[in-house]
Parts: structure tokens; C-alpha cells; sequence
């Protein structure tokens, strides 16, 4: 293009690296880019309806692609705007490049309209990257550096574009003289592997133990197989992290599923009982639920060296790729013949199942909200991709919602930010236009940000292959979780003016946006809605009204530690706390404890 701008070497450069959309809300400090992006047609520009959900919209593209997610702010409020979904990208390493507009260069330091020093607010959240672009040379080696980085630290990097060099002409990409950096598009992915003194130091430990655990995380997407042989190999139980939930079958006798606060009775058993540890990829932050400190010799497989030992006291560590590490792994394992532990992870995986059970199918007024998600397990296609929100409806999703093998599940979990269903389900739609999604969220999660993003689903869905996005809001006006919390770890009641959140008809809402909309409030109704909103022709609301009084009760504690709980519900004098009084003793009768009255 020969009156071609520095912009249009920025889109053009972004096309080499193959990235499809760019998320983000335009304004006038990136003007000068949007002009780029109209004229090339791509990469895809897609508007949230603000710049935090645009940012959490680049980090759901790259947890559900495996690739490079994007996002662009003009400066000041814009800036701001976008650091939770960065933050979000960061704690769960994921590789996101900020493009954020500034003010143009000679204003610098003048304290401008909109001026903030976004190099210093960036410095955290993109600390592997954040550079501003002071001359139309620096921009391809720039944008190369910043993509590079994020893909080879799973990390948010940040590149900051003033207004005068955006608009300047582009620079002569084959310049070769002293001080202009040439560089090109281009990662190769290597394939890692522990040395082999190392492997046979871990098949010694593994050998040796008589109650192994698995404990996998996101880093075992790929290596799923050898898993699931590894387990056999040692005869161990498997338990997950959050976001390890959908790496493996949960159908798998041996599989306990999710650990931690918002886990299973069966994974609490089986951190609580081994005596070997092997940790695949997870980074979990809830340590209080690992084996004691003593209890168990571990070994841990992750591709970051700075997490080995990390969570755990880890005898020997591995640095390297999960699947492949496995693979070293396995011929170097004595076969075992004691199946005795094995049939104990068992037996309490049944048990728990039971549990769960019974809990989904209490009665609850006017409905159980975990039988919601119990409800959802039995339809949900084999094709969808899963959207999780924060709050109490990561715990039934963590604990009731069986994944089918190929069905990917996301959320913000180590930043644990409300808001990023609809903007994680917008990008898995958007990346495959042709698998059904369906995202889970509260009621406080949809007044946050869902309520607007609904309409990005409004306006999107008629050029998608598959209409199909389904989105389940429990309603039940509670800040559920936090109430929940306090009663915990506080030993408060319920804050009725800081928890009650004002009624919304969410389904009205969806079909005056030109969506379906299906309201339950009885148990005989779920499984009708969720068979009208998976087979139906467009997007559909599905809103639940369920019951707040359903405690969140973390897995197998003694009584003294939610003795808190039923304290500060014996101080709620009124039905909602006699409720969830009621429902706490018997969930945890399903438990086995017979807790003092």
C-alpha cells in the first residue's frame, strides 16, 4: 500500500502471527488502528460492550484455542479498564497482547487530557513485556517481541501505540543501517523433556509408593492419555484442579474429581490417605487441601520451572512437556500388582457420587440449584464448549456438572474475577461458530457485565453455523458465595444491605433482545428447559430460581471448622437462615457426621 500508516503495519503484522479477532471498544486514541483494521478486513474486529469484557473476551480466545488472544483500548479509561481480564490472563497464564492507544508523544508528561503513564500501570500485569512505541521503526520488532513473549511465557504483554506515531507513515521494512532492529514473525514450539536421571529418580519414588494421587491441572490438556495409563500403571487415584477439570473423563472409577474448597468428599479422602504424590500441570493455589507436609513424597511435571515446588515440597522435579514426560516415564515403571488402594479411591468416588446425589435431589424452595447443573449432565452435547462464571455456581459446576470427553470448560479461576461467562463464551463462539456453548452464571455475575454482553449475543448470533448459546442464570438475589463466606470464615450472618441484590427478569430480558427466554422455578421443569434452550433455533436465557438457603460446604471437615457456620446462622433470625440451617445439617448427614445441635 503505498500511503500505508505505521497502523497498517500493526494490523498486517498481526495477520503474520495468525490471529484472527481483535477484542476491544474503540475511541479516539486508537483511531488511527480501527483505520488500519476497516482497510485489511482482517484480523476481525469485534466490539464488547466495554473494554474489561474485551480483555476477558482475548483471555477466554486463547484458553480455548491454544493460541494468542488480543485485545485493543484507547488510553486513559480505556487502559484502565482492561487490567482484570489481563490480570485474569496472568494468573492463569495465558498468552494475551494489550494494543493500548496513547496520547501523541510531544503531550508526554504534560499531565494531558487522558494521560496516565501506562507503562507504570501496565508494569505488574504485563511485567514480561510492556514497551511504548516512540518512532515507526521500533513497531515490527515491538509487536514481534510482545507476541513472542506472551506465547513463551503463557503471560499478558502490552504494546502502547501514541496517536502520532500510529497515523505516521510506515517504516521501509528491509531498512538495514545502525540502530533499527529487523525481525520476523515466528515461534517454534519445542518438545521438552526431563533428563534421564531425573525420570529414573521419579519411577524409583513412584515405585515406591504405596497410595499414589494424581493431581492434574491444565498443563495435562495434552497429555490426557497417558494420564489415564500412568494411573493404571501405578494403581493410583486421580483428582483435578479447577482448571483441570476437563483434562480427563470424570467417569473414570478412579477419578475423585475436583479437590479443594469446592471439591468432592472422594478428592478430599484421597489427598488426605496417599503416601506418593505425582502433580501434572496444576499450579492449585488451595495448599490447606494437599497432603500433609511429610505425609507424602512427591514428584511434579510442569512445563514453567518456577512452579516446581511451589505448592508442595516436591522430592523430584520435572521440567518439561506433561505427555511427553509420561511417556519417558512409563517404561521405566515397575508393574504393580496391589490393587488394594486403588479399590479404596473407589469405593469413595461411589460414595461420593451418592452424596452428590442426594444433594441434587433435596428439596429446596422453590429449586435446588444444584440440581440445575446434576440436570445438565445427561444433555449436554458432546460438541459443546463450557463458560463458567464465579461464585456459587462454580461449585455445582465443579461438583455436578459432568464434562463429556471433548467438551472444554473455562473460567477465571486463580484470579476468581465475577463477569467472565458471556465474555468467555462470546470467544469460544466466535473461534467455532459451529459447537453449541453454554455458560453458567449467578445473578450477581449477570448484573455485573451479562446483562450488556447479552447483547453482544443479540447482535452476533445470526452468522453463527450453530445458533446455539445457552446461558443458565441461577437467580436467587443473593451474593450467594460471600454470604456463604462470611458465615465460614467470619462467623457473621448473612449482610442482607451488602448481599440482597435487586430482581431482574432475565428472561424478559432475553427475549426482548430477540432471544429465548425460559423461566423455572420447580424441578419439573429443568430438564424441559434445558432440552427447549439446547435444541433451540437461536440463543437462549435459561433462568433458574433457586434456593439461597443451599449451603457451600467445603468437603470432609471435622466439625470445629464449620462450627462458624452454625453460629452465625443460629444469629439469622429469619427463614432464610432456619432454611439454610436445615439444609447444612443434612448435607452434611450425607457426609456421615452427626454434628452437635
Amino acid at each position: 500500500m503505498a500511503d500505508a500508516t505505521v497502523s497498517d503495519l500493526v494490523v498486517s503484522r498481526l495477520a503474520d502471527w495468525g490471529v484472527d479477532r481483535v477484542f476491544g471498544y474503540s475511541g479516539d486514541g486508537i483511531d488511527g488502528v480501527m483505520g488500519a483494521l476497516r482497510r485489511a478486513g482482517r484480523p476481525e474486529f469485534v466490539q464488547a460492550r466495554h473494554e474489561e469484557t474485551a480483555a476477558f473476551m482475548a483471555c477466554g480466545h486463547a484458553k480455548y484455542t491454544g493460541g494468542l488472544g488480543v485485545c485493543l483500548s484507547t488510553q486513559g479509561p480505556g487502559a484502565v479498564h482492561l487490567l482484570n481480564g489481563l490480570y485474569d490472563a496472568r494468573l492463569d497464564s495465558q498468552p494475551v497482547l494489550a494494543l493500548v492507544g496513547q496520547q501523541v508523544t510531544s503531550v508526554l508528561g504534560s499531565g494531558y487530557q487522558q494521560e496516565i503513564d501506562l507503562v507504570r500501570l501496565y508494569g505488574d500485569v504485563c511485567a514480561q513485556f510492556v514497551q511504548t512505541a516512540y518512532a515507526p521503526e521500533q513497531l515490527p520488532m515491538l509487536l514481534d517481541r510482545a507476541v513472542r513473549t506472551a506465547l513463551a511465557t503463557r503471560s499478558p504483554t502490552c504494546v502502547i501505540l501514541p496517536h502520532d506515531v500510529q497515523t505516521a507513515p510506515a517504516p521501509d521494512l528491509t531498512a538495514h543501517e545502525h540502530g533499527i532492529m529487523v525481525t520476523n514473525p515466528g515461534l517454534p514450539v519445542p518438545e521438552l523433556r526431563p533428563r534421564a536421571d531425573d525420570l529414573r529418580a521419579a519411577a524409583d519414588l513412584l515405585d515406591a509408593g504405596q497410595r499414589v494421587a494424581i493431581l492434574v491441572g491444565q498443563g495435562a490438556r495434552a497429555a490426557a492419555a497417558e494420564v489415564v495409563e500412568l494411573a493404571e500403571a501405578l494403581g493410583a487415584g486421580i483428582t483435578a484442579s479447577l482448571l483441570g477439570k476437563p483434562v480427563l473423563d470424570e467417569a473414570l472409577p478412579m477419578h475423585t474429581g475436583v479437590m479443594g474448597h469446592l471439591g468432592s468428599t472422594a478428592s478430599s479422602t484421597l489427598m488426605s490417605e496417599c503416601d506418593t504424590l505425582l502433580i501434572v500441570g496444576s499450579n492449585d493455589p488451595w495448599s490447606e487441601f494437599y497432603p500433609a507436609p511429610g505425609q507424602a513424597r512427591a514428584v511434579q511435571i510442569d512445563i514453567d520451572g518456577r512452579r516446581l515446588g511451589m505448592r508442595y515440597p516436591v522430592e523430584v522435579p520435572l521440567l518439561g512437556d506433561a505427555a511427553a514426560t509420561i511417556r519417558a516415564l512409563l517404561p521405566l515403571l515397575a508393574p504393580g500388582t496391589d490393587r488394594s488402594w486403588r479399590q479404596r479411591v473407589e469405593g469413595e468416588v461411589t460414595r461420593w457420587r451418592d452424596i452428590a446425589r442426594q444433594r441434587a435431589t433435596a428439596e429446596a424452595e422453590p429449586l435446588n440449584r444444584q440440581y440445575v447443573l446434576h440436570a445438565l449432565t445427561d444433555r449436554l452435547p458432546g460438541n459443546a464448549q463450557v463458560a463458567v462464571d464465579v461464585g456459587s455456581v462454580t461449585y455445582w459446576y465443579a461438583r455436578h456438572l459432568r464434562l463429556p470427553v471433548g467438551v472444554d470448560a473455562h473460567l477465571s479461576s486463580t484470579l476468581a474475577s465475577m463477569g467472565s461467562a458471556l465474555p468467555y463464551g462470546l470467544a469460544a463462539k466466535l473461534a467455532t461458530p459451529h459447537r453449541p456453548v453454554v455458560a453458567l452464571a449467578g445473578d450477581g455475575a449477570m448484573q455485573m457485565n451479562g446483562l450488556a454482553e447479552l447483547l453482544t449475543v443479540a447482535h452476533r448470533w445470526r452468522d453463527w453455523a450453530d445458533p446455539r448459546f445457552v446461558v443458565l442464570v441461577l437467580h436467587n438475589r443473593d451474593l450467594a458465595e460471600v454470604s456463604w463466606e462470611q458465615r465460614e470464615m467470619e462467623g457473621d450472618p448473612r449482610f442482607v444491605d451488602s448481599q440482597r441484590l435487586p430482581d431482574a427478569p432475565y428472561a424478559q430480558w432475553a427475549e426482548l433482545l430477540g432471544l429465548r427466554g425460559v423461566r423455572v422455578s420447580t424441578p419439573d421443569e429443568v430438564n424441559a428447559a434445558w432440552d427447549q434452550a439446547l435444541s433451540a433455533d437461536r440463543p437462549t436465557l435459561v433462568e433458574a430460581v433457586v434456593d439461597p438457603a443451599i449451603p457451600l460446604l467445603p468437603p470432609a471437615q471435622p466439625y470445629e471448622k464449620v462450627a462458624a457456620m452454625y453460629a452465625a446462622l443460629a444469629r439469622e433470625d429469619t427463614d432464610l437462615g432456619r432454611r439454610a440451617l436445615a439444609h447444612l445439617r443434612r448435607e452434611r448427614a450425607t457426609e456421615g457426621f452427626g454434628d452437635p445441635r
